[in-house]
């Protein structure tokens, strides 16, 4: 990224559309948690202990971001949001799983996530592995069989499976994760750009991508648009971790909901690190940019999209 200038989107776009960008993610976290309670076990179905931690990391809290991105990929090419539901309730539970074993003492050590403790505080690290597993089982699930229920042909609902498989497995997310592990233990043998984007193509990027395309496929719109769509993810994912990176360093710990500082305490690999703060600030917007303009052919359909990549280097939460 970087590589060529671009105009700056004007600010007015910004402003026009933030309002009812709000109102929709408050309208889609409505929806997803009401469709996520109707999809976890009960707490008291047992093992009950293991059903309540699953439960306890679901409904944490959280913006239902990569939901949302599922249901409005969908939307902007013209497809039935409802018969995109299951798939919006299936990506939000295996990231789910992903925070659960993101936090473990064994991984990141977190004590809070969204302003809680984290799973493994609560109910214990072994349960919390056992949550992160089941959450991954349970995402799948969702995909293989309420998916179908909703009248979408097989075929597709099988293109949806694999998009999301691919980008869980070692290639991608979990990749990513034993990436940023490596460089931790090798005091950042390599600080080169390429590496930093590497781990954040698979620790973020990879799972927006997935749920932009997934929207698409329901929405049964053509190949082209699935790239578009899968383009946009990809810059979107980049300006949203960047500015994670960033906000490890100059957030406020009580509007994040977690321990900030603690990117440089464990030595991670971020883009503050290697660009600086003030550089880091520009590539997010950049990126956010350049997500915006990789839906330039949808002529005006996504524009809540294009309002949430242009929020996201402005966030402090």
């Amino acid at each position: 990224m970087g590589r060529e200038k671009h105009e700056r989107i004007p600010v007015s776009l910004k402003e026009a559309a933030n309002e009812p960008l709000q109102q929709r993610l408050t309208e889609c976290r409505g929806n997803v948690e009401s469709a996520l309670d109707r999809l976890l076990p009960r707490e008291d179905e047992p093992p009950a202990v293991l059903h309540r931690a699953m439960r306890y990391a679901v409904f944490a809290g959280g913006k239902r971001l990569r939901p949302f991105l599922v249901l409005e990929s969908c939307r902007a090419v013209g497809g039935n949001v409802e018969l995109a539901m299951p798939a919006a309730c299936a990506v939000e539970v295996l990231h789910t799983h992903s925070l659960v074993h993101d936090d473990l003492p064994c991984m990141d050590n977190d004590d809070l996530r969204r302003g809680k403790p984290t799973c493994h505080k609560v109910f214990g690290e072994g349960m919390a592995v056992l949550c992160g597993d089941a959450l991954l089982s349970l995402a799948f699930e969702i995909l293989a069989v309420r998916l179908p229920e909703t009248g979408l042909d097989a075929p597709t609902a099988l293109r949806c499976t694999e998009t999301l498989t691919q980008a869980a497995g070692s290639r991608w997310l979990a990749g990513g994760q034993a990436m940023d592990i490596t460089e931790q233990t090798t005091n950042y043998t390599d600080r080169s750009p390429e590496t930093v984007l590497r781990i954040h193509e698979r620790k973020t990027v990879a799972l927006m991508q997935a749920c932009c395309a997934i929207g698409g496929l329901i929405g049964r719109t053509d190949d082209g648009q699935i790239r578009r769509l899968r383009e946009y993810g990809y810059w979107l994912g980049l300006a949203f971790q960047i500015t994670d990176d960033i906000l490890d360093q100059t957030g406020d710990g009580k509007s994040l909901g977690k321990t900030v500082g603690k990117d440089a305490q464990q030595k991670k690999l971020t883009y503050p690190m290697v660009f600086g703060l003030e550089r880091s600030r520009c590539l997010a917007s950049e990126a956010a940019q350049s997500a915006v303009r990789a839906l330039d052919s949808f002529d005006g359909v996504a524009e809540l999209l294009c309002a949430l990549a242009l929020s996201l280097p402005e966030r402090q939460s």
